[in-house]
């Protein structure tokens, strides 16, 4: 791929961001060990892990859909910024955001050293300016320590952008040996920051991307402790708030620094990141509904996610505690979400526009409280998304994790229909994906932009139907589109057709209507409809 006129490319971008994302897993049980501040809750590395893993994602989704430069760039901040987990993620999407924007915005004239070095200082004063008390010592110190050493290293004549990058990271590594000086907490545990930890290792990434040279492991370097001494449960906030609250908040930016005067004096730990409408807001409290509160009053609140410290560590079931298997499925409506847990699934909402994250599915599979478990991501897009969270959950060595690529909602309803935990997994597992695979599955729904597909060209308000997960024909009339898809559909043959119509006011009465249908052209052929609330899709259907 050719470079854009500053001369940085999408391809080192994406370099960076493949071996950021693998170094990073690497270091995640480091990290979680190193974690005793702001709260002792061993998550650390695994938050800073999937908030990368996330921009990774998207940003190579933006490329795969021929995204330029710039647009490429911007989903990689979206994608940090809806990824970002907990205290340290919600800063890390910061600065990746903020070093983002300034490459995006960087003009032909300008040296890439001095790009570079701008980049992580803005990066830097904006991360500070996220958090509502910023506190030395921490990854915040580690960040700003790299961006001075690159900014005096790009002022120098022929300096380059490897040259910029290996500056920062020597400095950061210095600078996370001496956070047990600047920080008590860290010096009593005998561990330098976790969050400084995981920016050392995002920085150490950059260098070898762009030098080829990989930094020594910190276990080799002098003054960098590792492990912590245990902490127990019910030490886990002696003197802080008990609860971590997270959500997006869509608002306006004139509406934030009325939010920060809000939860500051709830509690600490606040961060408010984001921007363009779109924030993602943390914070450690003991009002869990004052912080909600003050998110409503700013704008509309989303994805709200609360933790309570202790019980997040004393619920972690252990490997000996876990049994059975259990079942995750990602859910695209509220009926959908019903289906699948009658069938006994543990349920992660997601579809088009609201696809779940890694640290998501993680937490759902974690909190199954099974041995083993079986994801149906039913999109796919979510199947690498679902394949990130199950390589993270199995390092623990206490679960074991299948993901079945579901292509499709209809797919996953038939994979979790011969669900049976009383077979062996790889037995069960078999049968699950052979059902998925043989379920052929077709959809509905309204073209929103012109644009030519595999059927021919649409309109806005065109009706377009789907035979897996392409187009495969163009119309006026929702009726008439349906049924000729379904008429594809079994033109393979068929037992059994199943018919999900989605949230439209007119949704229940085309199933019905296509159900009809079904009954009268194909007489031989069992039909079954649900109400499955999905956005976007009118129908979707499968033939089994």
């Amino acid at each position: 791929m050719e470079p854009v006129p500053h001369g940085i490319s999408i391809d080192t971008v994406l370099r960076f961001v493949d071996v950021a994302t693998e170094t990073l897993a690497e270091a995640r049980e480091e990290i979680d060990a190193l974690n005793v501040y702001p709260v002792p809750d061993g998550d650390t590395g695994t938050n800073m892990f999937l908030t990368v893993s996330a921009a990774r994602d998207a940003i190579r989704a933006a490329v795969d859909d021929g995204a330029d430069f710039p647009t490429a760039l911007a989903a990689f901040s979206r994608g940090a910024l809806l990824g970002a987990r907990g205290n340290s993620g919600v800063i890390l999407s910061q600065l990746l955001g903020g070093i983002a924007s300034r490459l995006a915005g960087a003009t032909p004239d300008e040296r890439n050293a001095v790009v570079m070095a701008d980049a992580l200082r803005l990066a830097t004063d904006a991360s500070y300016a996220a958090v509502g008390t910023p506190v030395e010592g921490t990854m915040l110190t580690v960040a700003r320590a790299a961006s001075d050493a690159a900014l005096v290293r790009a002022a120098e004549p022929g300096a380059r952008a490897r040259d910029v990058f290996s500056v920062a990271a020597a400095a950061a590594r210095e600078a996370l040996a001496r956070t047990p000086d600047q920080l008590k907490v860290l010096a009593d545990a005998g561990v330098v920051d976790a969050g400084g930890r995981g920016v050392s290792v995002v920085l150490d990434a950059a260098e070898t991307v762009l030098t080829g040279r990989r930094p020594p492991p910190a276990s080799a370097r002098r003054g960098v402790p590792r492990i912590p001494a245990p902490v127990a449960a019910d030490e886990l906030t002696p003197d802080g708030p008990s609860y971590e609250v997270m959500f997006l908040l869509d608002a306006e930016a004139a509406a934030i620094p009325v939010l920060k005067s809000a939860l500051t004096p709830l509690g600490d730990s606040l961060v408010v990141v984001g921007g363009e409408g779109l924030w993602n807001v943390h914070v450690h409290v003991d009002d869990v509904g004052a912080a909600i509160e003050a998110g409503i009053d700013a704008g509309r609140p989303h994805r709200v996610r609360v933790t309570h410290f202790a019980d997040q560590v004393r619920s972690r079931p252990s490997a000996a505690a876990r049994t059975g298997r259990r079942i995750v499925a990602v859910a695209a409506g509220p009926g959908l979400a019903r289906l699948f847990e009658e069938a006994g699934a543990v349920v992660v909402l997601g579809g088009p526009g609201e696809r779940p994250s890694s640290g998501q599915l993680l937490e759902a599979i974690e909190s199954s409280g099974a041995a083993e478990v079986v994801v149906l991501p039913n999109d796919a897009d979510s199947v690498r998304v679902a394949e990130v969270a199950a390589r993270t959950a199995e390092e623990s060595g206490e679960v074991k994790v299948v993901v079945i690529p579901t292509q499709a909602q209809v797919q996953g309803l038939a994979a979790a229909a011969v669900h049976e935990p009383g077979r062996s997994l790889d037995a069960d597992v078999l049968e699950m994906t052979a059902t998925a695979r043989h379920a052929r599955h077709g959809a509905v729904t309204v073209a929103v932009r012109k644009a030519m597909t595999m059927a021919g060209p649409c309109e806005p308000g065109d009706v377009l139907g789907v035979i897996a997960g392409d187009f495969a024909a163009v119309g006026n009339d929702l009726y008439a589109v349906a049924t000729g898809i379904l008429d594809l559909l079994l033109g393979g043959g068929g037992e059994l057709v199943t018919i999900v119509s989605g949230n439209d006011d007119s949704a229940d009465d085309l199933g019905r209507r296509c159900a009809a249908f079904v009954e009268t052209s194909h007489p031989h052929v069992d039909v079954v409809v649900h109400d499955g609330g999905q956005a976007r899709y009118p129908l979707l259907v499968s033939v089994e």
